[in-house]
């Protein structure tokens, strides 16, 4: 690893695993939980887009970390147990966002597979939430604390590839 590697997030859809990397070093490894209907682009599939991305915005950072987000923005909610037991369907969005835009286009970006406009995250959720098994509507699901640590060692721009 030299100065000049740049940060790499490298999402495996088959391992259900999310590695940080710079060159060829793995600088951290957290498990996610990408889509129930497996990988796809299209608008409305509720699949994962495969393929490179790049984080567009970083949203959340000074927001605390059990903070609800709808519509990327914070609700003012502070997530628990008593709040989850109140809105059982509730789809949570915690912690922080990291907004995801494609650079392939035809494959992620432009038209009906747009990742973009398809509002696909890397966020947090709920600690009762499984992880490690495909269970998201389309979204990286993380465990809250995992999402911090990444969320604060990657910059706007990072490079994410998507792969299965």
């Amino acid at each position: 690893m030299t100065a000049a590697d740049p940060l790499l997030v490298r999402i495996d859809l088959t391992a259900q695993v999310l590695e940080l990397r710079s060159g060829a070093a793995v600088l951290a490894r957290y498990p996610v939980s990408t889509a129930a209907r497996g990988p796809g682009e299209r608008r409305g599939s509720g699949c994962t887009p495969r393929g490179r991305h790049r984080i567009r915005l970083k949203i959340g950072g000074d927001c605390p970390p059990n903070a609800v987000f709808v519509g990327r923005r914070p609700t003012g909610e502070l997530y628990s147990p008593a709040l989850a037991a109140a809105e059982p369907g509730r789809d949570w969005i915690l912690g922080r966002i990291l907004w995801l835009t494609g650079l392939e286009p035809g494959r992620n970006r432009g038209g009906e597979v747009d990742t973009l406009r398809r509002y696909i995250y890397i966020h947090g959720c709920p600690d009762a939430e499984p992880i490690g098994t495909p269970r998201s509507h389309g979204c990286i699901r993380m465990r809250n604390a995992d999402l911090l640590a990444l969320f604060d060692r990657v910059p706007q721009g990072t490079a994410v590839d998507i792969v299965e």
